[in-house]
């Protein structure tokens, strides 16, 4: 079938379900419920959400309104909504688990984020608990007291932050992370421009002395797409998230390789690849990120996987 549909997906006695009929693809957020319902799911697990303090999450808007240097010129906001209205919003799609990922860019910033984003999850059953860090005095208290308030999910962005993640400073963090199991989302490529601590070496070097963390590749690597998914072929607790991959806005800079997809196939039947959408600062439909995954043409049973059994195993949800 063409780059609509799902190909060789058919009423099998082994759970696979028909979902290659052109309409049930989502183009539209009120395509979704009937997608997924489709492919037998109780709806998505999207492990790259963003929720942030009112302030800061206006600074982030105005950065991205302005073209700062990491985003280009005529990004439009398509959920620039109040909270509550987001999470309305992530409800009506069918998102029955999200995160809340917030990143330190400077010391003293990492703490009191985490609060906000613990007491969000708090008053939000669909939100994992979810937490970040940054090299300063401190962090490992504070990282500390976030596993033991609930902590599900970390992210650290290493352009942003503009630190190495080899940093001694939170190598004992690292390593606390590796031995709860909790997962951490890390922005680690060099999209949408390269910094000193972003590309596939540094977090490379953070694995070989912590082999069993749990990362979480945001952006599935883009463009250093070959060497990420080497990291995820070569480590237990590695996988990629999808964020805007394979999306229209993503084709036009880093396209996928086409030779890699048998590869993101398996990666994503065995537990590897996990939805992530960077809502709400997106310029496009939710729907469109699912729409991407769809036409991948990789099956029923790798779209079930993606969009939601991997996602629950990241966040310690039930299947």
């Amino acid at each position: 079938m063409g780059v609509d549909g799902v190909s060789s997906v058919r009423t099998d006695g082994a759970g696979s379900v028909g979902v290659d009929r052109p309409g049930q693809v989502p183009r539209e957020d009120a395509d979704v419920r009937g997608w997924t319902e489709a492919l037998g799911l109780p709806g998505l697990v999207d492990v790259h959400v963003h929720f942030l303090p009112d302030r800061m999450e206006r600074r982030v808007w105005h950065h991205f309104d302005n073209g700062g240097p990491l985003v280009g010129p005529g990004w439009d906001i398509r959920y620039r909504l109040p909270r509550e209205e987001r999470v309305e919003r992530l409800r009506e799609i069918g998102v029955r688990h999200f995160t809340a990922l917030a990143y330190a860019h400077k010391p003293g910033m990492a703490q009191s984020l985490n609060d906000w984003t613990l007491d969000f999850a708090r008053v939000t059953p669909e939100c994992a608990p979810s937490a970040t860090f940054f090299p300063e005095p401190g962090v490992l208290d504070y990282v500390r007291s976030a596993l033991d308030a609930g902590a599900r999910v970390f992210k650290v962005h290493l352009q942003v932050g503009a630190f190495d993640p080899r940093d001694p400073e939170i190598d004992a963090v690292w390593g606390l992370l590796a031995e709860a199991g909790v997962a951490v989302v890390v922005h680690a490529s060099s999209m949408p421009v390269p910094g000193r601590c972003t590309g596939p070496e540094p977090i490379a070097g953070v694995l070989k002395a912590h082999p069993r963390l749990a990362v979480v590749v945001a952006h599935l690597g883009m463009p250093e797409y070959d060497e990420f998914l080497d990291l995820a072929v070569r480590y237990p607790n590695v996988s990629l998230d999808t964020t805007m991959a394979f999306t229209d806005f993503a084709d036009a800079v880093a396209p996928f390789p086409a030779r890699h997809k048998p590869l993101l196939r398996d990666l994503g039947l065995a537990g590897k690849v996990v939805l992530g959408s960077d809502f709400p600062t997106i310029p496009y439909p939710y729907a469109h990120q699912l729409h991407g995954l769809a036409r991948l043409d990789l099956g029923a049973d790798w779209l079930r996987a993606v969009c939601w059994h991997n996602g629950a195993r990241v966040l310690g949800k039930r299947p």
